[in-house]
């Protein structure tokens, strides 16, 4: 009898690094590395880091009653494509978490999250679906997070907080805590840049540097 198949879809960097946490949350209930592959459009090896990889199409020819997937794309739109197509396609969204994260009371997560290791989320916070949460990063009390939100490492999400769709939040950067009834927003595909600090509303699509973080101006 054929068991579920899951993969890493993307065997670059991020994949890289995801791929050690979904083969040990597999290991832990008791289903094998060898059902495991990575996904890659435009393989450059058959085998990564002793895992096959599968361009999408020998992924669904593969036979298995069950096809799960964690989509490793740092870009949010092309993984909201993916995600597209892998649900038209039947591949249900796979959640990839290290089993060292911190999750309190009350949090809510779509599916096809990847929780690096080191992350925190406390209480009370609401994540949509294919949320990327990188090492060391931190989602405080009352938060809502919209969907295709990407944190790099060491993210500092304080309490109060709204990030809508689409918003990558750079590496090191720290988010001012709102007040309850009145959040900080960080719109709709914003981008905050590595080690900033958010003391207010950053507008959807607008990129922000610096301390305190301000729109950033092409010179």
């Amino acid at each position: 009898m054929s068991t579920s198949l899951f993969a890493v879809y993307g065997a670059s960097g991020c994949g890289r690094s995801l791929m050690p946490l979904a083969r040990a949350q597999l290991q832990s209930q008791g289903i094998a590395a060898s059902q495991l592959v990575f996904i890659d459009d435009n393989p450059s090896a058959s085998v990564v880091n002793g895992h096959k990889v599968l361009r999408y199409a020998e992924f669904l020819q593969t036979e298995a009653p069950l096809r799960h997937a964690v989509l490793a794309i740092a870009n949010s739109e092309i993984r909201e494509r993916l995600a597209k197509r892998c649900l038209e396609d039947g591949v249900a969204p796979w959640t990839v978490a290290d089993a060292n994260i911190v999750i309190m009371d009350d949090v809510d997560i779509g599916g096809g999250a990847a929780l690096s290791p080191f992350v925190t989320l406390t209480s009370n916070i609401r994540i949509g679906k294919h949320f990327h949460a990188n090492l060391y990063s931190y989602v405080e009390h009352d938060c809502v997070i919209g969907d295709f939100v990407t944190f790099a490492p060491g993210v500092k999400c304080n309490g109060n907080v709204v990030i809508e769709d689409h918003a990558y939040i750079g590496t090191g950067a720290v988010i001012k805590q709102g007040k309850p009834g009145l959040p900080l927003v960080i719109g709709r595909g914003a981008v905050v840049g590595m080690g900033a600090v958010v003391t207010r509303d950053v507008p959807a699509g607008t990129t922000v540097v610096g301390n305190p973080a301000k729109p950033f101006q092409k010179v």
